[in-house]
């Protein structure tokens, strides 16, 4: 069965991935640092995608740490096995089944993966179970708030923001609960029966000039492949027009190459205990 919004063992966003991960490099570190992980310590990455954080992950543990890594995708798992350092472990596996024993693990990781599953709740009981008696869950998600692109036109980044859901909506059949229940993680781990339940926010915020990671992250996977042509039918000629015009690097009107460009976007880490 697919996920909530479309995942199976054969869906590939690799590039998609790869290119949030370089842009959110400095605040995803930093978010792995607040875990307060010890030298030695033992951590799942629940939905590893392409790897790139078992890297920072073993950089934290030290060489007697373990880092495991899951995710649905082959080709995610592929790519993260590619990328991963020795000492990680990279399974191609529903998340839900895992061949991993309970109580094996001092931190689980979960980011931008908990809000693809139909049961969220039941998703975060299972990985809870794999938590030692002093573990630790962090549920992490992108843009809890809605994200900033165009600071000086918030109309049409409103709208632009309503077509995406609805395109969502329409491509998964899913409501627009079932899209917002994702600001809800603190309910998921209190609901989950988990303890000490904590949030903390992350800024990622980026101005003009930007680096070439930030302006490949957001011209190729924001401009072009999350939004582009499927935003047509849920815009009006005008608008899609002027966004149109706004993320072509080509145009003299390209949004990244404005003095004015101002980027925000949050990372939230939600944490609790069994």
């Amino acid at each position: 069965m697919s996920g909530l919004l479309g995942d199976t063992a054969a869906r590939d966003y690799s590039r998609k991935l790869r290119l949030f991960n370089a842009f959110a490099e400095p605040e995803l570190r930093q978010a792995i640092a607040s875990l307060g992980l010890d030298p030695g310590a033992s951590v799942l990455d629940a939905g590893c995608g392409t790897g790139e954080v078992l890297r920072w992950f073993a950089d934290a543990v030290g060489p007697d740490g373990t880092v495991i890594g899951i995710d649905l995708a082959t080709a995610h798992a592929t790519a993260a096995r590619a990328c991963a350092p020795a000492q990680a472990l990279v399974l191609q596996a529903d998340l839900l089944h895992a061949p991993l024993r309970a109580g094996s693990f001092d931190r689980v990781w979960c980011m931008n993966t908990i809000n693809h599953l139909r049961d969220p709740v039941a998703g975060t009981q299972l990985l809870a179970s794999l938590l030692r008696p002093a573990g630790r869950i962090a549920l992490c998600q992108s843009s809890l708030l809605p994200d900033m692109y165009f600071a000086w036109d918030a109309r049409l980044e409103r709208l632009v923001n309503e077509a995406v859901r609805q395109y969502y909506r329409d491509r998964y059949g899913v409501s627009e609960r079932d899209l917002a229940a994702v600001r809800s993680l603190v309910g998921v781990l209190r609901r989950a029966q988990l303890r000490n339940v904590r949030a903390h926010t992350f800024a990622i915020e980026r101005v003009f000039p930007l680096g070439s990671a930030d302006e490949a992250y957001l011209a190729e996977a924001i401009f072009r492949d999350s939004w582009g042509a499927r935003l047509q039918p849920y815009l009006s000629s005008d608008d899609y027009d002027e966004l149109t015009r706004l993320c072509d690097p080509q145009h003299p009107q390209f949004a990244l190459r404005r003095a004015d460009f101002h980027f925000l976007q949050t990372f939230t880490v939600v944490s609790g205990e069994p």
